[in-house]
């Protein structure tokens, strides 16, 4: 049987489609991979646009954005800045004396990194600017440091020999400095300022805002490998010079005054450390001179005692004794309660609750004049004087008179004293403030009281400041009218002149002229306790009647004796007719 023949078709069929199939198959395979190889492309594209649009973002940021900034920073590490004092403004007195004023100096710097020989250079520093090498040493040899102060200040002359050694990594800036050409006299009063001329104490301090101006910068250039550059140092701010003062101290009177008050505490009689005085224009509260032992030199303030920053008479409050006894005296009389020559018996010790009152000197029971209660300073006739005015109108005086406040003077520090409310008084606390304990005030508040009796009354605010020479200035202060009855006014200076002339003031007594005024013996006071025999002496008075009316406090303060220090005040005022030429009218 024949083999029939095999039909071909379907495998060839077959093979055709396996082939199409393929072709297809691969063409798809390449379409992907085109497609695949475009996007890898747009991705690698898109990465590329993303890191530029950052790179020229960053561009943009640091050279336009922040390009100061990092300028300043790179300049700010090659420069060294550091400011340097204004010309402080002069202080005149009121005759244009100088008290303190700034002259050139020169301030030297270092930088320690470029000091090849520590030794040599600290040497050489202080044989021309003084001191100890040793005194430098530590400055000049830092190992961090890039600019250091050698000397602040420096006088001129010094400073120019040490420049023409030209030691490596030294350098130089103008400056100027603080002097007080009257060294101690007034100093306490005028004070002080540090280094970089602030005020820090007195008028210095007071006035300082107007004094100091405004300070300059420089600043030292250096190259990007830190040395640096010739002549790179700049002044990148100018300072502003302070201005003038003049004020209302008489420096020829305030010396006067310092050597008598001096003198007088250290007599052997009152063999005291302690001391104030105020002399003061009781007409305009002008402080003519102001001091208190111990003494301040502003140019040697290192040695200086801790009090001696101190202005007793503006800061410190006291018990005043009985120089507070014109207080009470006036008040009596201002109400018409009693006249000068109006009696009152006066026994020799009074009680009040659990307390005994008692002059001061023993006495047997005795009938006074208001007059004599006050020449005689009895503790006793005071007392029951002001219960008979009531001391509800003593303390109402005390109030009218202003010796609860402080007075308003321009200078730091001023204390305001003290006064119990009057609901808390009990009796014998109206018998202790009518002679002055209980009480506290400061000398600067009993001359002001004391001014506006030699003043028809009228209280001035006590001050230092008359003018400022660059602008024209003359600034005004309050006043206030505090006693209105001139009948009175008269009868208290009456009283007040014989205490001098029959009293315990006579040693106050000037020859030719009216002077007026009150003692005080008043026991001194420590946590709460009167020291038995340590007192506190005062004077206060005036002129009365005469060309000038010039007030006066003086004290020796927490002293073993009784003594009168009366002697101190006419030895300051004798000086003071002596200067101003002071006659009667």
């Amino acid at each position: 049987m024949s083999e029939r023949p095999r039909d071909h078709r379907g495998s060839n069929s077959s093979r055709f489609r396996s082939q199409s199939h393929r072709s297809s198959t691969e063409g798809r395979v390449s379409a992907l991979s085109d497609f695949a190889d475009s996007s890898k492309f747009k991705i690698i594209f898109i990465v590329f646009v993303a890191l530029a649009l950052v790179f020229f973002a960053r561009l943009f940021y640091l050279q336009v954005i922040v390009s100061d900034e990092y300028s300043s920073q790179a300049q700010a590490s090659r420069t060294i800045s550091f400011d340097i004092s204004a010309r402080r403004g002069t202080i005149y007195d009121r005759n244009g004396v100088v008290l303190a004023t700034s002259v050139d100096a020169t301030t030297v710097y270092c930088d320690p990194s470029e000091i090849t020989d520590v030794s040599y250079a600290a040497t050489k520093i202080a044989e021309t600017l003084g001191g100890k090498a040793s005194d430098y040493t530590d400055v000049l040899d830092s190992d961090t440091a890039t600019f250091a102060y050698v000397k602040r200040q420096a006088d001129v002359e010094a400073a120019a020999k040490l420049e023409q050694l030209d030691i490596a990594g030294i350098y130089f800036i103008e400056d100027s400095r603080r002097e007080y050409p009257n060294g101690a006299i007034g100093g306490q009063g005028i004070g002080v300022c540090d280094v970089d001329g602030n005020g820090l104490t007195g008028l210095e301090l007071q006035y300082d805002e107007i004094l100091k101006g405004t300070p300059g910068t420089y600043s030292a250039q250096r190259g990007r490998d830190g040395t640096p550059i010739p002549g790179g140092v700049t002044e990148d701010v100018p300072a502003v010079d302070g201005q003038d003062i003049m004020i209302s101290i008489d420096i020829k009177l305030q010396d006067s005054v310092e050597q008598a008050l001096k003198a007088g505490v250290e007599d052997p009689r009152i063999a005291g450390e302690k001391g104030t005085s105020v002399v003061m224009d009781a007409a305009t509260g002008e402080i003519y001179a102001i001091c208190s032992l111990p003494y301040l030199d502003p140019t040697n303030r290192e040695e200086a005692e801790s009090d001696a920053f101190n202005l007793s008479p503006v800061s410190q409050a006291f018990e005043p004794g009985s120089i507070f006894k014109t207080v009470s005296t006036m008040a009596v009389l201002e109400n018409k309660v009693m006249s000068p020559e109006d009696t009152l018996f006066c026994p020799s010790a009074i009680q009040a609750d659990e307390y005994e009152v008692s002059d001061a000197h023993d006495r047997g029971d005795e009938t006074m004049t208001l007059r004599q209660i006050l020449d005689k300073s009895s503790n006793v006739g005071i007392s029951l004087a002001s219960e008979k005015l009531g001391f509800s109108k003593l303390y109402d005086a005390i109030i009218r008179y202003n010796l609860n406040e402080a007075t308003g003077v321009d200078y730091p520090g001023e204390a305001s004293g003290y006064l119990l409310d009057y609901t808390d008084w009990a009796l014998i606390t109206g018998y202790n403030v009518s002679f002055g304990q209980g009480i506290s005030v400061t000398p600067l508040q009993m001359t002001r009281f004391y001014g506006a009796l030699a003043n028809g009354g009228v209280e001035v605010t006590p001050h230092f400041l008359i003018s400022l020479p660059q602008t024209g200035e003359h600034p005004t202060y309050p006043t206030e009218q505090v006693i209105t009855d001139s009948e009175a006014l008269d009868d208290i200076k009456s009283m007040l002149r014989t205490v001098v002339t029959d009293g315990t003031g006579k040693d106050a007594a000037i020859e030719g002229l009216d002077v007026v005024g009150k003692t005080s013996t008043a026991e001194v006071a420590r946590e709460g306790v009167y020291v038995k025999g340590l007192y506190n002496l005062c004077f206060t008075g005036f002129i009365d009647n005469s060309s000038s009316q010039l007030v006066c406090f003086v004290s020796a303060n927490e002293v073993y004796s009784e003594a009168s220090v009366a002697s101190i005040f006419h030895d300051i005022m004798a000086d003071a007719v002596d200067q101003y030429k002071i006659v009667p009218e």
